[in-house]
């Protein structure tokens, strides 16, 4: 079925078919019914449809949606999109007056409105899988206890830090990705409908109505911009392509804490894939993936920019494209938290302690705190670490006399502060690596969730 063939002389060829019908749109029949009974109870409302008409209209699509939720809807290979479904099997129930559904209606503002009440659905649950994986995060925080680490800069150890804290910054990462999906809700929930083709109707339409009744924020204020904006699917895309990206730099240190090199963590066998010819092997694959799938993500940001930058107004074919890169960076990001959840959940955490070199800036804050100038004091310690390289030592076997020699500003009671676990202790700054830091960031991550 087609919704355009009166001034057609000749049937589509399947050559035509084959390439303009894409039906990944199937998975917005929801949605394209609710517009549906939007648009009729609105038509209704304002005299275009009569009361009889109108009730008829309502009675078909909830039978459709009553079929679509018991997995019974069927498309044909002649549907066109899923407009045309729901248009050609609501014939199919109530007879000709399904004929008076499109009414004040285009496909170019039905499809809009379709993909903002998905992409509305869509933002919805994965805030609430960002925020589930928060919750794990939160989990093997606390579960991490007073275990120390490095932090590293250049892939350098450079200071000590709680576990805890290092695996809580992607905590706050996600919760900033919740925040975007957030956003882009006041973007993606304006109704579109009631624009029409391109410029409308001389119909006495009501887009407000419409628009109310979806529960949307409001209505077009420009019946092109309705049609042709696809801005808010790019920023839907971002927001996707950024958390992959935050997933991502997860997975790679999940990935190189898992070498034999790092050891800091095992995985479960469940998350795991071994290796079809080295026996030993347990493989970080849903990482890696996570990795890699972050790469397409970013991608389908390119792609939605690439496919908007020289449209001319209003709608154009173009713009079907715009579904098949926002489904696919939604179901990454869909998938790598569930898959990276169970993961992170079923992971055990045991890093061994850091170097001590990981206190030197601790030994400089000294004199700094005894009024040496900040230089001064970098030099000085930079120096003594200089010498201790030089003959094969590390700072834990720095002794008091050495302490002295290097600057006389130090004390024999400053040796405690190459301790990791002092140094960690010391640290009171407002979000630095201390375990009163990670207390009070704890309590306020339970309180975005």
């Amino acid at each position: 079925m087609t919704l355009w063939g009166g001034r057609f002389a000749e049937e589509p060829d399947e050559s035509l078919w084959r390439f303009t019908v894409d039906r990944c749109d199937r998975r917005m029949l929801f949605d394209d019914i609710a517009g549906s009974l939007a648009h009729v109870a609105m038509l209704g409302s304002v005299g275009v449809l009569t009361a009889h008409e109108s009730d008829a209209l309502t009675v078909g699509l909830e039978a459709i949606e009553a079929e679509a939720e018991a997995g019974a809807f069927e498309y044909l290979p002649s549907d066109e999109d899923v407009h045309t479904a729901v248009e050609r099997r609501l014939g199919e129930v109530v007879g000709e007056v399904a004929g008076k559904l499109h009414t004040g209606r285009s496909r170019n503002d039905q499809v809009a409105l379709d993909l903002r009440l998905y992409l509305r659905r869509a933002a919805r649950a994965r805030m609430g899988q960002l925020r589930d994986f928060v919750a794990v995060i939160a989990a093997k925080a606390e579960e991490a206890g007073d275990v120390v680490v490095p932090s590293y800069t250049h892939l350098q150890q450079a200071q000590a830090v709680p576990l805890a804290h290092h695996l809580l910054a992607y905590a706050w990462m996600l919760l900033r990705d919740v925040d975007r999906f957030e956003d882009s809700l006041a973007r993606i929930e304006v109704s579109p409908l009631g624009a029409g083709a391109s410029g409308g109707s001389s119909l006495p339409l009501d887009p407000a109505d419409t628009a109310a009744r979806l529960e949307m924020r409001g209505a077009f204020e420009n019946s092109l911009d309705a049609v042709a904006a696809r801005d808010f699917v790019a920023e839907y895309t971002f927001a996707c392509a950024q958390a992959m990206v935050h997933l991502s730099r997860l997975a790679e240190e999940l990935i190189l804490w898992a070498t034999v090199e790092f050891g800091w963590v095992t995985f479960g066998d469940r998350h795991t894939t071994g290796s079809s010819a080295l026996p030993q092997k347990k493989n970080p694959d849903i990482a890696e993936l996570v990795r890699g799938r972050s790469a397409v993500a970013i991608g389908n940001v390119t792609t939605l920019l690439g496919l908007q930058k020289g449209l001319p107004l209003a709608y154009n074919r173009d713009l079907q494209e715009d579904k098949r890169a926002v489904f696919a960076a939604d179901d990454a990001l869909g998938g790598a938290l569930e898959a990276l959840a169970g993961m992170v959940t079923a992971a055990e955490f045991h890093p061994p302690a850091p170097v001590a070199w990981v206190t030197a800036l601790d030994l400089a804050e000294v004199l700094v705190a005894r009024g040496v100038p900040f230089r001064e004091a970098h030099e000085a310690v930079g120096s003594m670490v200089a010498a201790l390289l030089a003959a094969g030592n590390t700072l834990g076997d720095v002794t008091a006399e050495d302490l002295n020699a290097v600057h006389p500003a130090f004390e024999p009671a400053d040796l405690s502060r190459i301790d990791p676990a002092v140094s960690v202790a010391a640290r009171a700054t407002r979000g630095g690596g201390s375990f009163e830091s990670v207390a009070t960031q704890l309590e306020a991550l339970r309180s975005r969730l």
